[in-house]
């Protein structure tokens, strides 16, 4: 289940995933194509055990996506995980610059578009689902805090 955080990370369970929606200064979005998957999604991932939750979005960002984001970085919603009792959270940030695409991970590189691109790239793919849902969560905040 998508939970909006409206700018807060929820406290009431452990967050052992993290995953960003880069904006880059033309107001696009950056999301990367999973090869595993076969899908369009976030950047993101498992927060490693010596890891707070900036380092690993970080290290996240740099390995999937090759870029690095601002310090600035708000809570657009949470998946519940049941069968964990963990979160998975989704922040938006500010691309700060690009580095290059290491290899050997699980993605093929960035893909860069604006939201409505992504609702419909993402729904011809897979549907309606959790990415079409994160998608109407984010696109307010962009609107307010980064356009």
């Amino acid at each position: 289940m998508l939970r909006p955080l409206n700018g807060t990370l929820p406290t009431d369970k452990r967050i052992a995933g993290i995953h960003s929606i880069p904006i880059t200064d033309d107001g696009s979005i950056v999301m990367v194509w999973d090869k595993n998957e076969k899908a369009l999604t976030t950047v993101g991932g498992r927060i490693e055990n010596d890891e707070d939750i900036n380092a690993a979005l970080d290290r996240e960002t740099v390995e999937e996506a090759g870029i690095i984001l601002e310090d600035q970085r708000i809570p657009v919603a949470a998946w519940y995980w049941e069968n964990t009792d963990t979160y998975t959270v989704f922040v938006m940030a500010r691309v700060k610059k690009y580095t290059p695409l290491p290899e050997g991970f699980e993605t093929t590189g960035r893909v860069i578009m604006n939201f409505e691109t992504a609702r419909q790239i993402i729904t011809k793919i897979e549907g309606d689902g959790l990415r079409i849902e994160l998608l109407a969560l984010a696109e307010p905040i962009y609107h307010k805090e980064f356009k």
